[in-house]
């Protein structure tokens, strides 16, 4: 994997002050703060599609009332009890 460079001496600092306050490594402390911000990033995202998907459902339930009702999809209505053509 590739290697990373920082060269922003107020995060290396900010860096090392956590990974003393967790009691581990600069590495191990980064990993920690990149995963949780990860996480928060994606349940952020997840959560703003889902409301996304629940408002186009919701217009969608409030659009079908503005249609008549059709027949029903196993077209019964379009044959006979002997099964001809009405």
């Amino acid at each position: 994997m590739g290697q990373l460079n920082i060269k922003d001496d107020a995060l290396i600092a900010d860096a090392k002050a956590l990974a003393e306050l967790l009691g581990t490594s600069t590495t191990a402390a980064l990993r920690e703060a990149v995963q949780s911000r990860l996480a928060s990033e994606r349940a952020v995202r997840n959560d703003r599609a889902r409301r996304k998907y629940e408002a186009l459902m919701a217009i969608g339930r409030e659009s079908a009332k503005l249609f008549p009702p059709v027949g029903s999809s196993d077209h019964s209505d379009l044959y006979d009890e002997n099964g001809l053509p009405r």
